[in-house]
């Protein structure tokens, strides 16, 4: 079984409760064990600043599925919950944004997937809910931990449980 860290954002609609369902939906679909996931976190918009906070998450799940084919996966479950890339502004208003960060220790580099995400180490919105759940998981020889103190996390708290 290979390890994927996923990212998940939104600011559209019932965000937390879209989590929920995604990565319900994104399990099943690949066959997946959920093993951890981070706690809902408040984040400024990022790129197109004049929009509504996001919303951000990061799960770690177990799967057999190939990273291309997992992929395709969070882009079938982005569309289910109204996603239309084709059609969006970029860094733009969206009900759900799936990001795969990293798959075992599998570096890539192709026109549909790179590995780990390029821009990984630009983004608190990210770092802050993965530092959580994997502080000490080394992507592209860096820890986890130690990379979310180089990066600005002015405007990240975590939301209350949902529950």
């Amino acid at each position: 079984m290979a390890s994927a860290l996923i990212a998940l954002g939104g600011n559209v609609g019932n965000v937390r409760a879209t989590f929920v369902q995604a990565t319900a939906e994104i399990c099943r679909r690949a066959d997946a064990m959920l093993v951890a996931r981070s706690a809902d976190y408040v984040t400024p918009p990022w790129g197109e600043e004049q929009q509504p906070p996001f919303v951000n998450a990061c799960i770690a799940i177990e799967t057999d599925t190939a990273p291309q084919a997992l992929l395709a996966i969070l882009h079938e479950v982005e569309r289910m919950f109204g996603r239309d890339r084709a059609r969006e502004t970029r860094w733009g208003p969206r009900t759900l944004d799936l990001d795969l960060i990293a798959y075992d220790d599998l570096t890539l580099d192709t026109p549909d997937l790179t590995l780990p995400h390029p821009r990984l180490f630009e983004r608190g919105f990210v770092l802050v809910p993965l530092a959580e759940i994997v502080p000490d998981r080394r992507i592209a020889g860096r820890r986890v931990g130690e990379a979310v103190t180089h990066v600005s996390c002015d405007g990240i708290r975590p939301l209350p449980s949902a529950e």
